[in-house]
């Protein structure tokens, strides 16, 4: 499953989102407003607040911006490919 932790109004995270929707793939959204209880797991899991924040749990895969993530998902999602 994919998840993205992200802010609603952050312009990164809404690129990666923009890119999970075109690929059509199911993911999960975890908004990260200061005292969240996702912003308080997006913390342990990375060490920081940095949003966009992707979590591949299938291959293992854990990432921060929004230029690897989407090149992430290109690699391995686009056309076709697992």
């Amino acid at each position: 499953m994919l998840e993205l932790y992200q802010k609603e109004s952050c312009p990164y995270s809404r690129k990666v989102r923009a890119r999970l929707s075109e690929l059509g793939l199911s993911w999960v959204a975890h908004s990260t407003e200061e005292g969240s209880r996702s912003s308080e797991v997006l913390e342990k899991l990375s060490g920081s607040h940095q949003v966009p924040f992707l979590v591949d749990a299938e291959r293992g895969v854990m990432m921060a911006e929004s230029d690897a993530i989407v090149e992430y998902l290109n690699e391995h999602y686009a056309s076709g490919r697992s």
